[in-house]
């Protein structure tokens, strides 16, 4: 039986602004991720009070996990890759409008959510049809063999400067864990 627990938090919290609480968590359950990468450091929350909510815990580790996204995708572009927008797939990407809007504004970018329950097969089936000589290149592959988009998440930019605010306090908490 599936629990209500999460869908109530996602409702409650996709009302919230930006910096309605001071919660603000560091995902490192399983340790830090990339882009450097280090399984001893642990998760944390900070800015707790007795009024803070279940909602505003879920909404700050969803934030957390958008600044992880950020801290890659930031390295990215410092390494001269270009990225102008982000395709996303799978689980999560179809099911939380929350994290995808949380994603999107951190970012600052827009991000497509591809219709395709198999994408990763079936962009292997597109490179194989190129290889085979079916199609001439993988964009024509991709134009006759894609599934479409399910959903778009446009940034809303005043949210993206509130976020940029929380991520320096996000870094900052990052850096006390690691010392």
């Amino acid at each position: 039986m599936e629990s209500k627990l999460l869908p109530a938090l996602e409702k409650e919290a996709l009302q919230m602004e930006v910096d309605d609480s001071d919660a603000l968590a560091l995902d490192w359950i399983n340790g830090r991720r990339t882009p450097d990468a280090d399984q001893t450091l642990k998760c944390a929350l900070t800015g707790l009070t007795m009024g803070t909510t279940p909602a505003a815990i879920y909404r700050a580790l969803v934030e957390a996990t958008a600044f992880g996204s950020k801290a890659i995708v930031d390295r990215f572009v410092e390494e001269g890759v270009e990225i102008g927008e982000i395709i996303a797939l799978g689980g999560v990407a179809k099911k939380s409008r929350l994290v995808m809007s949380v994603v999107s504004d951190v970012l600052g970018l827009d991000i497509k959510v591809v219709e395709s329950e198999q994408a990763c097969a079936l962009g292997a089936a597109m490179f194989a049809a190129v290889a085979a000589g079916i199609h001439a290149d993988i964009p024509t592959a991709q134009r006759i063999m894609g599934c479409g988009i399910a959903a778009s998440y446009t940034p809303d930019l005043n949210n993206t400067a509130r976020f940029a605010e929380i991520y320096e306090r996000y870094r900052s908490l990052g850096r006390f864990i690691e010392s």
